[in-house]
């Protein structure tokens, strides 16, 4: 149920609420979390390049903006600390491991920030 919406909580509110549309911030999350899902190992190449057609087609931006010009990825993650889901400063992110299977759990940040780098404009 939650799936992209760390990411996209973050990218609404290091534009300011209201540039991008909650859907708009959610499907590019998801786009995200299923690139982190990857690094992971959790999903193939194969599987993110489908959801990232998916949700292209149902016309969602799916690269991520710059939030930050200094430490683009950086700022993601100081604002995905305080996402309702993170803990003791441990950010719990909803990834895919497949069509339909869900699953919460944190990431390290190196592989946080790889998935961030991967996706943005």
């Amino acid at each position: 149920m939650n799936f992209g919406h760390t990411f996209g909580h973050a990218i609404e509110s290091g534009l300011g609420y209201g540039n991008w549309l909650h859907g708009e911030g959610v499907g590019c999350g998801m786009v995200m979390a299923a690139h982190l899902s990857q690094r992971l190992g959790l999903v193939d190449q194969a599987f993110v390049e489908r959801l990232t057609r998916l949700i292209q087609r149902a016309g969602l931006p799916v690269k991520a903006p710059l939030l930050s010009i200094t430490d683009n990825a950086g700022r993601y993650l100081d604002l995905m600390r305080i996402d309702k889901k993170s803990e003791a400063g441990e950010i719990r992110f909803v990834l895919i491991e497949g069509p339909g299977k869900a699953v919460v759990r944190a990431a390290p940040d190196a592989l946080v920030r790889a998935a961030i780098d991967a996706c943005c404009a």
